[in-house]
């Protein structure tokens, strides 16, 4: 087979693998979401992907499909969007499988830089079984982009969602932005907050909108996302809904005063204080090592916007663009605080996606460092 042909499979059956692996958004964290898709004279024969946090695995998943679809795994090609794991931890390793299943080539997405799970296509090699790492699929190599950045930088994943108008402004001089966005942009929303780990708010946003942020009109609700607010002053409202409910969802205010809430039931994550505000890195690191938590939905407002911008630390940006203009130099910008006297100042992200909303349109991006 030459060498057009194998990547023209790997990259269609690697993408079917991501698009499979992507189901598990929202329950498989802190593990990687993973897709696998077996297949053998050149017809699928087993797929899966992995499901929910301590359930099989996506290569363990996919033979065990092929078996229940009368299929013999013998003599096929695995195509995994993660190199498969080598240790035992809730699930056994499943080069284990792979090597019992008699699975004769692996192709693969990306390597595994986890040091306690890595080291799985040595063990398959040693076996006698081809092994291939291509990044021929996008989808399939950037499918694990928020469990690496995790592992590397020991933050969580930040999908920072705001909704603009035309002239890319995110409230009224008043401060009224409910609703710039039409219902279907923000039942897309709430999609989202229902996957997260935790939504993040500044303490602004909080005390004018005294919002519940929890995930409303959707099917299924995953989890429940612990809500963030970065109260630098503790000037959060304790009358707020995220105060009085804090007991039964959980609630952590980041702060430099954590004794203005030591009556509440909220959580308080003391923080340290720097010329924008909380130290906003710093709070993220506690939150992924202290609290466990992989992904975080950001829905605040321009000031925090800018630092997040300023400091890179958006991974993922969600924008809503409503069919109207405000066109009022008092309105509220997407985001403030940052000096930028030239172009190579701004922040650049990639366009991934878009979908028209009715009128309005939602556009994914991705950071181009991401």
């Amino acid at each position: 087979m030459n060498s057009s042909l194998e990547d023209k499979l790997a990259k269609q059956y690697l993408d079917i693998a991501a698009r499979v692996a992507a189901r598990g958004f929202g329950n498989v964290e802190p593990n990687p979401m993973v897709g696998a898709v077996l297949v053998k004279n050149n017809s699928i024969i087993g797929f899966g992907h992995h499901t929910q946090y301590g359930h099989l695995h996506a290569e363990r998943e996919a033979i065990a499909n092929a078996s229940q679809l009368g299929n013999d795994p013998e003599g096929s090609t695995l195509y995994c969007t993660l190199e498969p794991c080598s240790h035992h931890g809730k699930q056994p390793p499943c080069t284990d499988a792979v090597i019992e299943a008699k699975v004769s080539k692996v192709v693969i997405a990306r390597k595994d830089p986890a040091k306690i799970s890595s080291g799985g296509l040595l063990l398959l090699e040693r076996a006698g079984i081809s092994v291939i790492e291509t990044s021929v699929s996008s989808k399939a190599t950037h499918l694990s982009d928020a469990f690496i950045h995790r592992i590397q930088t020991g933050r969580p994943w930040v999908i920072a969602k705001w909704a603009q108008t035309l002239d890319g402004r995110i409230a009224t001089r008043t401060g009224e932005s409910q609703w710039i966005s039409n219902s279907k942009c923000r039942n897309r929303v709430h999609r989202i907050r229902a996957k997260v780990d935790a939504i993040v708010i500044g303490v602004g946003t909080a005390n004018a909108d005294d919002p519940m942020l929890n995930a409303r009109d959707c099917r299924s609700v995953r989890k429940i996302a612990k809500r963030v607010v970065l109260d630098t002053n503790g000037s959060l409202n304790q009358q707020s809904k995220l105060v009085l409910t804090a007991k039964d969802i959980p609630t952590i205010i980041c702060t430099t005063q954590p004794d203005k809430f030591k009556n509440t039931d909220a959580t308080v994550l003391p923080c340290s204080k720097t010329d924008s505000g909380i130290d906003i890195k710093q709070a993220l690191e506690t939150l992924s090592s202290d609290y466990d938590v992989s992904t975080i939905l950001v829905e605040a407002g321009p000031r925090v916007l800018g630092t997040l911008i300023e400091d890179d630390l958006i991974n993922e940006a969600v924008v809503h663009l409503a069919s109207g203009i405000i066109g009022d130099n008092k309105a509220f910008p997407v985001a403030t605080g940052r000096n930028v006297p030239n172009l190579d100042g701004m922040r650049r992200f990639n366009l991934v996606r878009m979908k028209k909303l009715d009128d309005d349109i939602e556009l994914f991006y991705r950071n181009n460092q991401a």
